[in-house]
């Protein structure tokens, strides 16, 4: 657990946090959570509020979030390293029923299948779903692009939910979430969580209600909120304590160690024929991470506002949790407060600090 905090974080992530109030204010997102992870301390700090209106609850660190796409990286891709580790997963295996398909190809969006399809449209049944998942036709013979896939994703946490021989939520919850003692991640929380939970979006055209406490993602919702490619929900405080076994265990001698190094050497290497890792995205010009993060980091999104980039060789993590699809998903300017964001942080680490120095 990273119990050291960087002194003075309030003061000198005073740009960055500054960054991040103007969004607020011009109303790209009601309020942000963020974790900082630098050389085994951390900064925490929440922002904004859960909606916009000013009786709403204030934004904590420990504010709970729909990570979305996120959970590709906290849950999937990390539940594939640890079952690669027992020996379980074979990278380079097919897919049952579908030849066409590897778990690598799966994990590096190289597959060829489209990046989504509103499978929730045709039907409101979870085995159904995966049906259709399955029967997804490719658009591109596999390995000759690399195309972002929810649908790869969705079919790659049942083939990790039958290699597990138990449920999906089940075996993260067991050997991820609860290893790390992650209090704020699950998937599917209880109804006494709602209050804790950003609202998502004000859905009219789904499920005709706001979404809070619940999956926004649709495809995921009709899978009772379990899948490979969205479902988790966390908190800036946890996923800071999530990426300390992808940033390696010397950052902290009380951390957990799930992954050995060269598990995570292998799974944050970039993939002959792709700019991707196994399961995470790495830093192209333009990127979200800034102009700063080193061709080694890797990282991820989440359609909700959510990002998380680490940088190895910087010894740096950059948790940034928001509600940017409230009410209606509509504003796009996360696009140019993500990048912004993420060198007013590492600028601030980069040059000399005096507290004094008040700005």
């Amino acid at each position: 657990m990273l119990n050291h905090f960087i002194r003075d974080s309030e003061i000198r992530f005073r740009n960055a946090f500054d960054i991040l109030e103007q969004a607020i204010e011009e109303r790209a997102f009601p309020g942000a959570s963020v974790a900082i992870v630098y050389r085994g301390e951390i900064a925490l700090a929440g922002l904004g509020r859960q909606r916009f209106n000013p009786e709403s609850p204030g934004i904590t660190p420990f504010t709970v979030f729909d990570l979305a796409s996120v959970s590709k990286a906290v849950a999937t891709t990390t539940a594939a390293a640890i079952l690669y580790e027992r020996g379980k997963l074979d990278l380079d295996r097919t897919v049952p029923s579908r030849p066409d398909l590897t778990i690598r190809s799966l994990l590096t969006h190289t597959s060829g299948l489209p990046a989504y399809v509103k499978l929730f449209e045709q039907t409101r049944d979870r085995t159904r779903l995966l049906e259709l998942a399955y029967a997804t036709p490719l658009e591109a013979p596999p390995g000759t692009r690399t195309e972002y896939s929810d649908i790869g994703f969705i079919i790659l946490g049942d083939v990790l939910e039958k290699i597990a021989g138990e449920t999906f939520n089940q075996f993260c919850q067991r050997e991820i979430f609860d290893q790390l003692n992650l209090r704020q991640t699950r998937f599917c929380p209880p109804p006494d969580w709602r209050s804790r939970c950003v609202p998502t979006r004000h859905d009219d055209y789904f499920r005709h209600k706001v979404i809070q406490g619940e999956v926004n993602d649709e495809n995921c919702w009709v899978m009772n909120g379990v899948a490979g490619h969205a479902g988790v929900f966390s908190s800036a405080a946890d996923v800071s304590e999530f990426v300390q076994i992808w940033m390696g265990s010397q950052l902290n001698e009380s951390s957990v160690s799930l992954l050995k190094p060269e598990t995570v050497a292998l799974f944050t290497r970039q993939q002959p024929g792709t700019t991707r890792a196994l399961g995470w995205d790495r830093p192209t010009s333009p990127s979200s991470s800034g102009q700063y993060f080193s061709p080694e980091s890797y990282g991820h999104l989440g359609f909700t506002g959510t990002s998380l980039w680490i940088d190895p060789s910087r010894e740096l993590a950059i948790v940034l949790l928001t509600n940017r699809t409230w009410p209606d998903a509509k504003n796009q300017a996360i696009k140019q407060v993500r990048p912004r964001f993420h060198d007013a942080v590492v600028e601030a680490l980069s040059k000399p600090f005096n507290a004094d120095e008040r700005g």
